[in-house]
């Protein structure tokens, strides 16, 4: 497996998502996912998945920021010293305070390329001073004259020249308003200069004289956003370039995936990309052919998988795919989908989904999920007889603690929200939860076997409960970046939603984006995952300091409400977490209906509750508690929903240990590290067995063994939150005896437990 070291240069191999983003809504619903995943839930990104940008990246470089020019120094740079500044540089205000032929001059001074670095981080007026456009014309049209007698090397300081366009168009990018508009004076200088490079006959030297300026000029192409009036010189490149390229002149190979990726990225064609494709469709062939050609460098961080995979976004210009689609179903089928050529063929692959979906017969690879499984997935794991994993890499440890954790959380989510059975004619008993080994997994497989987007971080499909047989499935990845700990990503929010689903949301997913729900849906996902790993949420507390929402406008929430994709991921997550956890401490009955309704699939019955009878009724006592109870108790605890039931009958059999179906022995204790052991027999037929604790004082855990003795470390279910409320439920338990035990994690005593089957 690879470390989180290597994690992020191989995640950014994954296939991309151009598709609608995950935010995108439906008519007065928020439907998250797109015609192609019905009835599913997605994941928050991970922080891999994520990077500095908040959208799904696909790219092998470094995690600069993807719609404008990157900074310096750009992956794979010469090995000169990357500090903003060392011994050998000057001090840059000489450049800041310069205009005209003096600003010139102190860029040719500079000793060497990499002393122009620092000028990328400038902010404010020595922004606005160093790259105002006629500081940027000046240069460009400078430039333009150095190109015209390029000797092929840096000998004349024209690398100072390009790298300070750069800076210029990176810094503008990031702080417009600082620096001004760039306008058509800018354009055409910026041309001039590019064309007198790429006119001179030294520009085509392969060598690493001449690839330390191709490099940072084919990123100037990407810069000015040029591609299009360039794509001759990236045919060039591509029917050029061997294994034999120095490294210089890779790294400008390497630079062409941001010129291609950001050109198709590019709304209307607004740099000219695939006006110039369809002008030159030979562009196509010859990418193809830079593939096969280099095929023996594919393996998985190389430079012909980089570039050679934003061929199948040629898809996307309808006049060429016919003229791609060979070339395409040629490539997919050449080389393994799994192994070093994976990054290429699912890639690939994924391009002919989303862009000439329903197609797959054209590329022959309609079996490719069923061909690639038994490699990708090869641990099938049953922790009870519903609830299986499916993984890619996981050890037996790690398939135990999963199964542990979600089996404990089960009876948590009850003991919140409390058991009122299953939404009758709901028939999801069984949950499948796949694991991929890291998001670069994730993200190459997982559209191909289960025709989901991967723009996110994993994805809950609840399909239609309403079916037999259907198959709930959360799909998952490890966290990478948390090793040597192993986690699953969201695994226990996301397994709230199975259960939410099961036994609160009428129907299926769809059915229940019909009004706003976002607001429960997510929240209770969050509240219960935090709650039950007994973590702080962090992010919502500090969030609750800024009082952004009302609490009834919460109640509005939808996918991508918000234009920035953070702050919705703000409103939808954190904010939905405060939400509810208000509304499960201050108004539980209120809750109470809210899900009465929901239960019933009454819609619009509770959206006219939570805004026509609540109102914004309690929106000042929210943000009362948001600066007070969230500023001094963390938002304060969970409210247990089912304390244990004082209206069961006292058990009457004279060993203590020994219980009847249902009833309830009070006073129990135990010191700590030692246990209260007891059993029931269970006749044939019970559907289902719940033992719920409670009362007293101390910390006891409840575990639950089947047909066995239960013990912290011998057990098939149990429910250790802080003191002694505890609840499991136990569906379809086998007939006889069956054992349960309360484990003193703290001295305890004066504690009730109870037995109730049906």
């Amino acid at each position: 497996m690879l470390g989180a070291a290597a994690f992020l240069a191989l995640g950014l191999l994954a296939p991309q998502s151009q598709a609608a983003p995950a935010g995108a809504t439906a008519p007065g619903a928020g439907n998250p996912r797109g015609a192609s995943a019905p009835r599913a839930i997605p994941v928050p990104k991970s922080p891999d998945a994520i990077g500095a940008n908040p959208r799904f990246r696909l790219s092998s470089q470094d995690g600069t920021e993807e719609t404008g020019p990157r900074p310096a120094p750009a992956a794979g740079t010469a090995k000169a010293s990357r500090l903003a500044a060392t011994a050998a540089c000057p001090d840059l205000s000489g450049v800041i305070n310069s205009t005209g032929a003096a600003l010139v001059q102190q860029l040719k001074a500079l000793p060497q390329i990499t002393c122009t670095y620092p000028l990328f981080n400038l902010t404010g007026e020595n922004a606005r001073k160093a790259f105002r456009e006629e500081q940027m014309v000046t240069v460009a049209n400078a430039l333009r004259d150095s190109f015209a007698t390029y000797a092929g090397d840096n000998s004349t300081a024209t690398g100072q020249l390009v790298l300070f366009l750069r800076a210029g168009y990176y810094v503008q990018d990031n702080n417009a308003a600082t620096v001004g508009d760039y306008g058509t004076p800018l354009a055409t200088a910026a041309r001039g200069a590019l064309d007198a490079y790429f006119a001179s006959p030294r520009s085509k030297d392969v060598t690493d004289a001449n690839g330390e300026i191709l490099n940072e000029v084919v990123t100037l192409i990407d810069s000015t956003h040029e591609a299009g009036r360039y794509a001759g010189v990236v045919k060039w490149m591509l029917g050029s370039y061997n294994g034999t390229w120095p490294g210089q002149m890779n790294l400008a190979m390497q630079h062409v995936e941001w010129v291609v990726d950001n050109a198709f990225k590019a709304k209307n064609d607004a740099r000219g990309w695939r006006a110039a494709l369809k002008a030159d469709p030979a562009i196509v062939d010859t990418w193809a052919g830079f593939i096969t050609r280099n095929e023996a460098q594919l393996n998985r961080l190389d430079v012909v998988s980089n570039v050679g995979r934003y061929l199948g976004n040629v898809l996307d210009v309808p006049e060429l795919k016919d003229r791609v689609r060979p070339l395409l179903k040629d490539l997919i089928n050449r080389y393994p989908n799994v192994g070093p050529t994976a990054p290429i063929t699912m890639n690939l692959g994924w391009a002919t989904r989303q862009y000439d979906r329903g197609n797959c017969a054209a590329y022959a690879i309609c079996d490719l999920g069923q061909r690639v499984l038994p490699a990708v997935l090869p641990i099938q794991h049953t922790c009870t007889p519903g609830l299986k994993i499916r993984a890619q890499d996981m050890s037996p440890g790690q398939l135990a603690s999963t199964c542990t954790s979600l089996v404990g959380q089960d009876a948590y989510f009850h003991r919140i929200i409390g058991d009122k059975g299953a939404i009758p004619g709901d028939v999801n008993t069984d949950l499948e939860v796949v694991v991929f080994d890291d998001y670069t997994q994730y993200a190459l497989y997982a559209w191909a076997l289960y025709n989901i987007d991967i723009d996110n971080g994993g994805m809950y499909e609840e399909g239609n409960p309403a079916v037999p047989g259907n198959q709930a499935r959360f799909i998952a990845h490890e966290a990478s970046w948390l090793r040597p700990d192993f986690q699953i990503w969201n695994l226990n929010h996301e397994y709230t939603h199975y259960l939410d689903g099961r036994f609160n949301m009428h129907g299926d997913f769809d059915a229940g984006m019909t009004t706003p729900t976002i607001w429960w849906v997510e929240g209770i996902a969050e509240n219960i995952s935090f709650g039950y790993r007994n973590e702080r949420n962090a992010d919502a507390i500090a969030e609750a300091a800024r009082k952004t929402y009302r609490l009834s406008d919460l109640f509005d929430t939808v996918y991508g409400q918000e234009e920035d994709p953070e702050v919705n991921s703000n409103r939808v997550y954190r904010w939905g977490f405060l939400a509810v956890r208000y509304m499960l401490q201050k108004h539980p009955a209120d809750i109470e209906t809210v899900l009465g309704k929901y239960r019933t699939g009454d819609w619009a019955g509770a959206r006219t509750f939570l805004k026509q009878t609540i109102g914004t009724r309690y929106d000042a006592d929210f943000e009362t508690w948001l600066t007070t109870t969230c500023a001094t108790d963390d938002c304060g605890p969970l409210p247990d929903a089912t304390p244990p039931a004082t209206t069961i009958p006292l058990c009457t059999i004279a060993d203590t240990r020994q219980f009847d179906q249902n009833c309830r022995r009070d006073g129990l204790a135990a010191t700590t590290g030692n246990y209260s052991y007891h059993f029931v027999y269970l006749p044939a037929g019970v559907k289902q067995l719940k033992l719920t604790s409670g009362g007293g004082t101390g910390n006891a855990d409840l575990y639950y063994g089947g047909g066995s003795w239960a013990t912290p470390g011998s057990f098939l279910a149990k429910s250790t939150g802080a003191g002694n409320t505890e609840t499991l439920t136990i569906d379809n338990p086998p007939s006889g005896w069956v054992y349960f035990t309360l484990a003193a994690a703290q001295d305890f005593s004066g504690v009730t437990l109870s037995t109730q089957s049906k």
